[in-house]
């Protein structure tokens, strides 16, 4: 990452160089010209007062002077942001002139302007290598990104040291996606750790990635990376496309990115997947699949994500086929329990009671004995503190979170039971509920079913089973109408591909699975 950036800021670099060469002369911050087209002075004074115009109020801006030269009187700024830049970097250019007078020059004390300009210009031998801009826009840009910046007296160029140094979260293992038995290496909020850690497990040049900067204030640098002769190409000029369109937007996190170029914005399931796990990212870009990271965020986005390809976890490909094809299936029945059980419960309680055993009929009739509630309305109660003892053990702290929702759970049910408000059989349907929605992969999925359940639920107890059926049937012409980057959402069910399905309901041997690798776009073997 470190040269990528080096040679992006280096090819801008030479590129304004033909434009400046008859304006050397020129003040830096004239009134009335763009600040991307105003040039470095060579009056040091007159670029000390425009970069203290463009910083001022920052009391973290750090302007060194210091001299150099015979008699010391030569003059140079140091332009750094003290909250970005640790102080032993900030003598790179202490290091820069040693350099300088061991292989040039001779004494120290002989340095000149011209000396500096020659051995920069001519690309002389220097431990620390610097990067020349000769633009104030960009000096302004690469302050602000936590770069050193170096400017000298008589020279209307810049030297730019990379020497950031900010504290992040080490590599360790994944919070959301823990697995028995993998790899435990997380992505983290580093852009350049993120990448090498990808890089460390794609040993291939046909792994590419490429970098824009987005947004107007805080210009993040998002990069996206796919494997150049598997991935679609359609698939990846739609993806561009829709890039290019967002990035004059303020873009945060892979969250932003994924609600911006996402096909359709009010449906209520996913249509990107999310992920902390760089074996999940590897295999995904394998199968197709563009991973896009943004730096300062620590999950990765794969697009596109399809529906099928919520319930598998990366676990499934180190357990042997058996144990991980039951798994999925398990997954698969939980999905169907966390979106439909509250409407079945409703729907037979109130309207179809001759579909219930008759034994079972009793127990219900006998629980519900002395409940001033409807079915429906007490399903919507239960809910309602559920999901509310859910959000609060998100939002308390981890070690208060997870008891305050067990003992709430069993306290408030309990509760509403002995009240006469709830009966134990809602209790046991409801806690069944959130317990099968816990179950899937994917935790965006999850938020969906959480949705999803309420009008169901409104459904059944307006017209019993067969408004949940109709209910249910706009749900799946849904399914089948989404799209996700262009591509059909419910693939390879619909479009039906029968060759596809030995990674969808049950996983097929790994031998057989990696003979062909899996894309859905192309249908050829991987070369």
């Amino acid at each position: 990452m470190e040269n990528s950036s080096g040679n992006k800021s280096q090819a801008r670099s030479e590129s304004t160089s033909g434009t400046l060469q008859g304006n050397k002369q020129q003040a830096a911050g004239q009134p009335g010209q763009p600040i991307s087209e105003q040039p470095i002075s060579e009056r040091l004074t007159d670029n000390l007062h425009y970069l203290e115009s463009i910083f001022a109020k920052s009391s973290d801006i750090i302007f060194k002077h210091w001299n150099y030269g015979p008699e010391l009187k030569f003059t140079a700024l140091s332009v750094y942001y003290g909250s970005l830049v640790q102080e032993d970097t900030v003598n790179y250019m202490k290091l820069s002139l040693q350099d300088l007078v061991t292989h040039h020059i001779g004494p120290g004390m002989d340095v000149t302007p011209q000396d500096i300009r020659t051995f920069f210009e001519q690309d002389g031998v220097s431990e620390k290598k610097a990067i020349i801009l000769n633009n104030l826009h960009h000096v302004v840009e690469e302050i602000s990104n936590g770069q050193l910046l170096i400017m000298f007296d008589q020279w209307n160029k810049a030297l730019c040291y990379r020497a950031q140094s900010v504290e992040t979260r080490q590599v360790n293992e994944p919070v959301n996606e823990s697995v028995v038995q993998g790899p435990r290496e997380s992505t983290v909020e580093n852009l350049q750790k993120n990448i090498g850690l990808l890089r460390l497990r794609l040993k291939t040049p046909k792994f590419k990635i490429e970098m824009v900067t987005a947004g107007g204030e805080t210009k993040s640098t998002v990069a996206y990376g796919y494997i150049e002769d598997i991935v679609d190409g359609e698939l990846l000029a739609e993806f561009k496309k829709r890039i290019e369109q967002i990035k004059q937007l303020e873009i945060l996190e892979t969250s932003y990115i994924e609600q911006l170029i996402e096909d359709s914005t009010y449906s209520p399931f996913p249509q990107h997947r999310y992920t902390e796990r760089t074996d999940m990212v590897v295999a995904s870009m394998l199968d197709g699949k563009i991973a896009v990271l943004v730096q300062g965020t620590g999950g990765v986005l794969l697009c596109p994500g399809l529906f099928t390809e919520f319930f598998q976890s990366s676990e499934d490909y180190y357990q042997r086929t058996m144990i991980a094809s039951l798994v999925r299936l398990l997954r698969i029945m939980a999905f169907i329990i966390a979106l439909t059980l509250p409407s079945i419960y409703i729907a037979l309680s109130t309207f179809h009671p001759e579909l219930i055993p008759t034994v079972l009929l009793l127990a219900i009739l006998n629980a519900r004995e002395g409940i001033p509630l409807p079915a429906f309305f007490e399903a919507l109660l239960m809910e309602f503190f559920f999901e509310l003892m859910r959000e609060a053990g998100i939002r308390l702290p981890r070690p208060v979170g997870s008891a305050v929702s067990i003992v709430g759970a069993l306290v408030i049910g309990d509760a509403a039971i002995s009240a006469g408000i709830a009966s134990p059989i809602m209790v046991i349907v409801v806690a069944l509920t959130g317990i099968a929605s816990f179950s899937i992969p994917q935790y965006s999925v999850a938020i969906s079913l959480r949705i999803l359940r309420f009008p169901l639920m409104l459904s059944a107890a307006l017209m019993g089973g067969f408004g949940m059926m109709i209910c249910l049937l706009f749900l799946l012409l849904h399914l089948c109408k989404l799209r996700t980057l262009g591509q059909p959402y419910m693939a390879p069910l619909a479009p039906l591909r029968l060759s596809e399905l030995r990674d969808v309901f049950v996983r097929v041997p790994l031998k057989t699975l990696l003979r062909k690798p899996r894309d859905l776009h192309k249908h050829k073997p991987l070369k």
